[in-house]
């Protein structure tokens, strides 16, 4: 059984690559565009490889073998 990690977010939104980096799972923004190109990410069910993408509370990303949920403070 694949745990849920929470993930909150400061804010509207987060973006992508902003979620990347601060878990750090790239080392700069700038990663961001070739890690997407080399590793699947899911963004609610949907494939998803848009850096500028806007993460907002109540979706679901799973990456690397983990599993977000987007929450509020």
């Amino acid at each position: 059984m694949i745990s849920i990690k929470k993930f909150i977010v400061k804010g509207e939104f987060i973006t992508l690559a902003q979620f990347l980096k601060e878990e750090a799972i790239i080392s700069s923004g700038g990663q961001a565009k070739w890690y997407l190109q080399d590793n699947p990410v899911n963004l609610n069910g949907q494939l998803e490889n848009r850096r500028g993408k806007k993460l907002h509370p109540g979706d679901t990303l799973k990456v690397e073998g983990e599993e977000y949920r987007f929450v509020t403070e």
